[in-house]
Order: structure tokens, then C-alpha cells, then sequence
């Protein structure tokens, strides 16, 4: 319990005491965009890193090597805990925005750090705001930005069961012809979710697949594309399973 109320206590001053940066960082952006954005990461990636050391969290790294430098990719996981997104962010090595639900452009402060490092927000009852989101992410990843997706569309709460996949996001790297690279991510709802509103020390294991060159796909392949990222996806978290949770 103590570390629930350490982890609150740490964003509750990090939204507050963040302010001024927030309009320092505003002001930078009005002239100086990627500034802005590059500064945003390194602010966010030394937060989460804090929130993680509170949570006692110990993160193992898979298949790093795998993830392109030289270009901005779709990322493909899995999503069981809302520490998904903050151990993710910290073990991709680029500029990496996320497709989130819609509440969260609906909290103050969070919202604006969130859009600084890239953020998108996803109405799932909004056909046409949803087609917008996708529309927006083709182009973030155009101009070099990663995005990070949970096609599963909400947290899964099973152990040995996916979500039916959403395939319409792989548009986005069909699009933009960028790779994808499939995620697995183990034991991350064995920190809060499992157990809430105790956080518990874990061992959270992250595998990055060798990515899916989406540009060189045939027609066959690209008919093929949702269960092949799903495909790697599952066997990733099947193998890695087994690995000890603490």
C-alpha cells in the first residue's frame, strides 16, 4: 500500500510542480517543435523511470536490437496494466507516442504532456473521429515519430486469452509503409492489477519481435497481416510465461 500512495503522491507533484515546464515548453513549441517534442520525452522517460524504481518494478529488455534506429515503426503489444504504457515508454530508444482512449484527453495537464511526447486520442464509438486518429498517426509516423498501439482495444484481465484483435490500426503502418514490430509484454498486472491497490514488486519481461517489413508485402501477405502480428505477439508471451513473476 505504501508504494500505491508513494507512486500517487509522485504524479500528483510531478502534474503540479510540472507547470511552469509545461508553459516553457509551449513557448518552445511555438518556434522550435521538435525541441519541444525531444525535450518532453527526456522529461517523461526520467519520470517513469522514477515511477517504475517506486513501484519496484525490474524490467527485462528482449530483442531490443531488433527495433530499427534509422526509422520511425508501429508498435504492436499486448495490454493487461495501465504500467504498460510507462514500462514501454522507457525500453523504446526513439521519439514513441501512444494511441490512448479518449478519457485521457479529458484530464488536465496529463493531456498535455501526453500530446508533447506524441499522444493520440481514440474515440472506439466514433467511426469517423477513429478513421481522424488513424489518419493522424500515418502522418506522426511519417514525419518520424513511432507509435505505440494496443489493438486488443482495452486492458485484458486474462492470464491464458487475448482480446480480439482490432486490425484497422495496422493501417496506419500500411500506410506509411513503416515496419511493424510486435510486442510482448509478461507480468505487468502483476504490479497493481492483480491485487489493487497494493503494488507489489515484479519482474515485468518486454520482447521486441524482428520487425514485419510492411512495404515489400504481397497481397496474400498483407491479407495475412493481422494474424501474423498476432501470431508473433502469442507465441512471445507463451514462451515467456514461464519466466519468474518476482
Amino acid at each position: 500500500m505504501i508504494r500505491f500512495i508513494l507512486i500517487i503522491l509522485f504524479v500528483v507533484l510531478f502534474l503540479i510542480l510540472g507547470l511552469p515546464f509545461l508553459f516553457i515548453l509551449w513557448i518552445i513549441g511555438m518556434r522550435w517543435p521538435v525541441l519541444r517534442d525531444k525535450a518532453s520525452r527526456f522529461i517523461i522517460f526520467y519520470a517513469f523511470r522514477i515511477v517504475r524504481f517506486i513501484a519496484g518494478t525490474k524490467l527485462v529488455v528482449i530483442g531490443k536490437e531488433n527495433i530499427p534506429t534509422n526509422q520511425a515503426v508501429l508498435y504492436v503489444g499486448n495490454h493487461r496494466s495501465y504500467f504498460d504504457i510507462i514500462l514501454s515508454y522507457i525500453s523504446v530508444p526513439s521519439m514513441t507516442g501512444f494511441i490512448s482512449k479518449k478519457e485521457m484527453n479529458q484530464i488536465p495537464i496529463l493531456r498535455k504532456w501526453m500530446k508533447f511526447i506524441g499522444c493520440l486520442f481514440l474515440d472506439r464509438d466514433d467511426i469517423r473521429q477513429g478513421l481522424q486518429t488513424i489518419l493522424d498517426a500515418i502522418e506522426k509516423v511519417k514525419s518520424g515519430i513511432s507509435i505505440f498501439i494496443f489493438p486488443e482495444g482495452t486492458r485484458n484481465k486474462s492470464d491464458d486469452e487475448f482480446l480480439p484483435f482490432k486490425a484497422g490500426s495496422l493501417k496506419i503502418a500500411e500506410k506509411s509503409k513503416c515496419p511493424i514490430v510486435p510486442v510482448a509484454i509478461n507480468h505487468s498486472d502483476e504490479i497493481f492489477e492483480k491485487h489493487l491497490p497494493k503494488v507489489f514488486k515484479t519482474t515485468v519481461v518486454i520482447e521486441f519481435a524482428v520487425p514485419i517489413d510492411t512495404a515489400s508485402l504481397d497481397k496474400d501477405e498483407r491479407k495475412a497481416l493481422p494474424d501474423t502480428v498476432f501470431s508473433s505477439i502469442k507465441a512471445m508471451y507463451e514462451k515467456n510465461k514461464a519466466l519468474p513473476v518476482h
